[in-house]
């Protein structure tokens, strides 16, 4: 019973915390459109200005508009929950990674746009559970990893320029931020496995 208890009480600080993450953008969103005017959506990421540093850490709780904010809130929900069942700590840290990491390379590397949206952290979250599967080297870590790229998978494609208007590389450096964060992060098995 205990047991029981116990993973319930998990559960429910796992959906706590995704939904706080996800109320504080519906928030900032809300408060974009009803008082200032979308001027909060002008602070994301502008490559290679100093003014546009700050939003490495802001772009993702700014969207241009409630469609994008709704587009980005089930994968954002899902993967967020999938990261999150490794416990708030690492979920913190994976973030933390995935915001900073995929954040600057995008600042660094990136055409002259206004990066704003989630969707670098959902393709970050994407990142790191496939790629924990390869390093942690796990029953459970490799079958998450099969049942996130079976359902998000078709994600991938979003790191190719194919749509005018979306940052495709926020995707990108995101996913490789997520890779980045499972290496650093999560301990290797493959200590011990010979090539022979």
């Amino acid at each position: 019973m205990a047991d029981s208890t116990g993973t319930t009480s998990r559960l429910l600080a796992v959906a706590r915390a995704v939904a706080a993450f996800i109320a504080v953008m519906w928030l900032v969103e809300i408060i974009d459109v009803l008082f200032l005017d979308h001027a909060l959506e002008r602070q994301g990421i502008q490559p290679r200005t100093w003014g546009g540093l700050d939003g490495i850490l802001l772009a993702p709780f700014l969207h241009d508009d409630y469609a994008h904010l709704i587009s980005n809130t089930i994968p954002l929900a899902v993967l967020g929950a999938l990261v999150l069942l490794r416990g708030i700590p690492r979920w913190f840290q994976v973030t933390a990674v995935v915001v900073i990491v995929g954040g600057l390379a995008t600042w660094l590397l990136a055409r002259s746009a206004n990066h704003i949206g989630a969707s670098g952290v959902i393709f970050g979250y994407l990142g790191f559970l496939l790629a924990a599967g390869f390093f942690e080297r796990s029953v459970r870590a490799i079958a998450l990893g099969a049942v996130t790229a079976l359902a998000y998978g078709g994600l991938l494609w979003g790191v190719l320029p194919t749509r005018p208007g979306i940052s495709w590389e926020s995707h990108l450096f995101g996913l490789v931020a997520g890779a980045l964060a499972a290496w650093w992060l999560l301990p290797s098995r493959s200590e011990g496995y010979s090539a022979t």
